[in-house]
């Protein structure tokens, strides 16, 4: 990442979503992403990525709030979108490396530079993860459902 990147991330809302696209249903994070990316919005800024890596950390210094986006694997118990305030991980309690957490890398934000911005977990029911590119039709209605309540949310940062 340059300065201008960084710079760039100052005041934003950072969307990031996670996961990999050749695996069907587990790539609907970055779906998400790309979608809100399309929206071009000034105040909000988009990143698709395979996996959290430590490098992001960068990215979410001084950010007025980030949102996370993933797929989960269905359960019996729930099968629903949800959205869910995450906190860092006190930076004591967490190894580095490529973590799925989103939680170790607010730490490391925290760790780094003495701030973690306000944070909220999306995670999107799915039913498939073999090899493929489509997602099932519960991942779909997930997406959508998601891409809403990403609106809303940017509504209560203040975007």
């Amino acid at each position: 990442m340059n300065v201008t990147d960084a710079t760039l991330s100052k005041n934003s809302v950072i969307v990031i979503g996670y996961g990999n696209t050749l695996r069907s249903d587990d790539g609907v994070g970055q779906r998400v992403a790309s979608e809100v990316q399309g929206w071009e919005l000034p105040s909000v800024r988009s990143l698709p990525v395979h996996q959290l890596t430590p490098e992001l950390a960068e990215t979410l210094q001084g950010a007025k709030g980030v949102i996370f986006v993933d797929a989960y694997p269905i359960s019996e118990e729930k099968n629903i979108v949800q959205i869910t305030p995450i906190e860092p991980i006190d930076a004591n309690n967490f190894s580095l490396g490529h973590s799925s957490d989103p939680r170790v890398l607010l730490g490391l934000t925290q760790a780094i530079y003495s701030y973690s911005p306000p944070a909220w977990l999306i995670t999107i029911p799915a039913l498939n993860f073999e090899f493929g590119e489509n997602l099932s039709p519960i991942t779909q209605q997930g997406l959508a459902i998601a891409l809403n309540e990403i609106r809303d949310l940017l509504l209560v940062i203040d975007c």
